[in-house]
């Protein structure tokens, strides 16, 4: 009995240790933007939220974004249940007049483990309806095409980033969404990333990213 009671205890306290270690984790990264949200100045155009591809956006031409009053809130690696759950601090909080929501390679190529195309398309709609109801316009983007991915060669890329765009673009259309369509103009023979546009099969060159800007603004510049 006393045995018992004794790895009853240390079960209790391992569990409770491991609980307080996932608490001090801050796995949507709300630190990453938390600051610069505080010095955020309105009004804001447009929130671009999303991923390396976003972050590394703002890093290759930070023109666009400070010409144009966006800002970004991309964050590297991250995947959909990731953004939804820092939507709230990292988009509706600051109040602008749209977002532009790309999202869903990460989850694909498995960086967060296992999730259905089904799935990652549910997370990226409930950002859209999170938006909707604080009367932020969105724009929904097309992944970008991937033939592999560098890091998960094993995955494979093509037909679910496919099959994840027509999910969005079925669903922005029947719900009267703007609809930003990278991928048609991006993609090349194989259904991966134009060579011109790419450095590494995922990451756009700062052409892929003046060729993005054209499919944006030419959105953004209809619902603004």
């Amino acid at each position: 009995m006393k045995l018992l009671k004794t790895i009853f205890f240390l079960s209790v306290l391992l569990g409770s240790t491991s609980v307080q270690a996932q608490g001090n984790h801050d796995w949507a990264n709300f630190g990453r933007y938390a600051e610069a949200n505080k010095t955020v100045k309105q009004p804001i155009r447009a929130v671009f939220m999303g991923n390396s591809i976003t972050e590394g956006w703002v890093g290759a031409d930070p023109d666009f974004f400070t010409d144009n009053n966006y800002i970004g809130r991309g964050i590297s690696g991250q995947v959909t249940s990731q953004m939804l759950v820092r939507f709230q601090a990292d988009v509706i909080q600051l109040k602008p007049k749209a977002v532009v929501i790309l999202a869903g390679v990460n989850d694909i190529a498995l960086n967060n483990g296992y999730i259905s195309v089904q799935h990652i398309f549910e997370n990226i709609a409930s950002m859209a309806e999170l938006a909707k109801q604080h009367k932020i316009r969105v724009v929904l983007c097309s992944v970008l095409p991937a033939h592999h991915f560098p890091w998960r060669g094993e995955v494979e890329s093509i037909n679910q980033i496919r099959e994840l765009n027509e999910k969005i673009k079925s669903y922005a259309l029947e719900n009267k969404i703007a609809f930003a369509d990278y991928y048609s103009a991006m993609v090349d023979d194989r259904q991966g990333l134009n060579v011109k546009y790419q450095r590494d099969e995922v990451h756009p060159n700062l052409e892929g990213y003046k060729m993005m800007e054209q499919v944006v603004r030419k959105v953004l510049s209809k619902i603004l």
